[in-house]
Parts: C-alpha cells; structure tokens; sequence
C-alpha cells in the first residue's frame, strides 16, 4: 500500500470538515491537527467569508511602511533627476538640502532605490568576454623557441610628443633584438620592423604577446594583421590571458630596466629618445650578465634561427580530410550555397574546416583554431559561446 501525502490545504480542508459536521469539539481538533484553537477559529472564519479561496496563504507584507518614503519627497527627488539627469545620489540630495532646508531627506541608498524603481538608473554594460585559449604553457627551452613582443607604456618626450616603444626579445636568452620609438602602436610602424628581425634572425616557432592592438582584435581567434602574416610565415600567434602580465614575465622585467635605464627622465624628442634605446640594447645584450643565464650576457647565449624569412609567403598547407575554402574579401565563405561569415581580418585566405560529427566542424586558420561551425544555423561558434552571424554584404565575384 502506498504512502498517502497529503498537502496543507488537504489538512485545512479536513479540519474544517470536522468542524462543521461538529463530529468533534473545535478544542479537541485543534489539538489533533497541531494548531492553536486562535488559528482554528481563523481559518473557520475565513472560509465562511471567501470559501475554499479565504484557506490560501496570504502575503505578509504589511499595508503600510511605518518608515516608507513620503510621496511628496519622492516627487521631489524625481524631478530633481529630471532637470538633472546625470547626477547620481549625493548630487540630488545636496540640491535638495539647499533647496528645501528643514525637509527630512532619506539616505543615499534609499535615493538610489528610488530612482532605481522609476527606472531612471541605466544598466550596466557588461564587458563582453572575449575567446581566449587560456595561459600559455610553452617552455622556453632554447632560443627561437618563443621570441616576446609588447608596447612599452606611453609617454611623453620632452617636445610634448608621445612615445611608444615597441620592444621585441628571445624568450630563452633574454636576446633584445630591438626597442624602436614610434607615435603610436599602429600596424604600417609594427610589421617593418619584424620583417627586418626576421631577415637578420631568422623566424621563431613562436611570438608571445598581450592582446592589445596591434597583436590581437577581437575578431574570430583574436587575429589580427599582424598576426595572420606570421601564420602565414609558419609563426604560431601565443597571447597571454588578459590583465595577466605575468604571463610574459620575462619581457616584463626587461621593461623595468628598460624604464629606469632610458625614461628617467625622458629625452627632449624621439630622436635622441632612439638613442637612448639603442645604447641600452647595446649594454644589455654584450656587457649587462643575467644572473637567469649563469651571469653570461644575452649575446653569449642567443644564435640566430635556421628558418630563413622566405621571399614569398609560403601557402597554408591543411590536411588532406579537411575542406578547404578561401574567404572573401567580404569575410566570408561558401557552404552548401549559405554565407557563412568569417572574418574581414582573413579575407582572401584559406581556412580549413575539419568534420568532427555530422554537420559539425573546426574551422582552423593554419594551426590557430577559430571556433566550431553548425551547418544547421550556418554560424561559426567561438570557445566562449559567441556566434557570428551571416555577413549581410554580397559575397564578391572571386
């Protein structure tokens, strides 16, 4: 035989049913259901006046608030939001103290509910997250494994003219290859100076960096320009995680020093800035020892690499299962007669897509993975849940 449950309601009910058959004394039902004969006497009177209905709980909220806002203050804190709409709290109170000096205000937290209940307070934007491969586990285990690049802070020279030092070093041997000044981290000033490194070194496996411009976006994979042109050049994009650099920590102590050797104060233009920089990389890679590098200097350990900067970019070559399909210069691509948005940042390359399940695939970029793609929705889904849609312009005739 089953249990029998039975609700609060089912207990009300059987009550009451005892009390008006008067089977029992009310005291002695009382005391049979555990109630006092008070409620008893309660929940008899209220069905008698709204039926089945009056045995509903009923909310507990009181009628009126003994210490609720006055109405007319209210009014009063409204219409000082309304003539000034920007002023937050404190603001509207210090007008209305000076304007009506023997009123009663509420307290800061009660104006902000306030005006948070008459929808007169904005939401607040959130930052919206963006895909991340997470922190980077590459050792640096010998030159050229990882070479590390950052945009030194800003600042001023002396001219008023701002200054931003780019800074490009060998991960294992702490190898400067260079510090250059430039008015602003933009990409026509960054990607010289890499091809000349790259023509004098050799190419790395690896370049480190933020995910500040010009090494990152927030397209697809966080690519950038930049960083397209060393996967192309067979060079893996490793980004650190946001607001961690520490993660780069090596390029960051080299700042330190940088900073106190050649900002301290800042020179009177970027000229003689320049020189200061190239006198520190001098003392740095050839007399400063590194106590990281058994007190050698970074000249003694670093040898350039034996990948040679190509003539031509070398096309992306993907595996044989993959399909391969070329992005517009509108940032898409074909699929099964559907656009397919991509990125503009990769437009006229190749991607790859790999099937993993019917009607899904990784779509890849060289080694970087994008995202995975639904032929279902016809969107490719980034690692944090984040789609992008089809691509409103016309696909162009290539």
């Amino acid at each position: 035989m089953p249990w029998s449950l039975t609700s609060p309601m089912d207990q009300k009910m059987l009550f009451l049913t005892d009390c008006v058959r008067e089977l029992i004394p009310i005291a002695e039902s009382c005391r049979r259901y555990g109630i006092s004969r008070k409620t008893g006497y309660k929940w008899i009177e209220r069905f008698k006046e709204h039926g089945a209905k009056g045995l509903l709980d009923r909310s507990r909220r009181p009628h009126h608030l003994a210490r609720s806002t006055p109405q007319e203050i209210i009014e009063r804190i409204l219409e000082a939001r309304h003539h000034h709409p920007n002023w937050g709290a404190k603001k509207l109170l210090w007008l209305l103290a000076k304007q009506f000096p023997g009123m009663s205000l509420p307290p800061r937290s009660t104006v902000c509910d306030i005006l948070k209940r008459y929808g007169l307070v904005p939401p607040i934007r959130k930052r919206r997250r963006l895909d991340h491969p997470g922190r980077p586990m590459t050792p640096m285990s010998a030159p050229n494994e990882i070479w590390t690049a950052d945009y030194k802070g800003h600042f001023k020279t002396v001219d008023g003219l701002y200054c931003y030092p780019l800074t490009v070093a060998d991960g294992f041997s702490r190898y400067l290859f260079d510090v250059r000044a430039f008015l602003s981290p933009a990409h026509q000033f960054t990607q010289p100076v890499f091809e000349r490194l790259f023509q004098e070194y050799g190419l790395p496996k690896m370049i480190r960096t933020d995910n500040g411009a010009p090494f990152a976006t927030t397209a697809i994979g966080r690519l950038s320009r930049l960083s397209v042109w060393w996967v192309r050049l067979g060079i893996f994009p490793e980004l650190i995680e946001p607001a961690h650099p520490e993660q780069n920590g090596r390029h960051e102590r080299m700042h330190r020093t940088l900073k106190a050797e050649t900002v301290r104060p800042p020179a009177a233009d970027k000229q003689k800035q320049q020189d200061r920089f190239d006198d520190f990389r001098q003392r740095y890679n050839h007399e400063r020892p590194h106590e990281s590098l058994g007190q050698q200097t970074p000249a003694s350990v670093y040898q350039p690499s034996g990948r040679a900067f190509p003539s031509r970019l070398p096309k992306i070559e993907y595996p044989g299962h993959f399909e391969v399909r070329r992005v517009s210069r509108n940032g898409g691509v074909r699929w099964n007669s559907e656009w397919v948005c991509v990125s503009h940042v990769l437009g006229e390359e190749y991607v790859g897509f790999e099937e993993i399940d019917d009607g899904l695939w990784e779509v890849f970029f060289g080694p970087v993975r994008l995202g995975r793609f639904d032929e279902r929705d016809s969107k490719i889904e980034d690692d944090r849940g984040r789609k992008y849609r089809k691509n409103v312009l016309p696909m162009s005739p290539d």
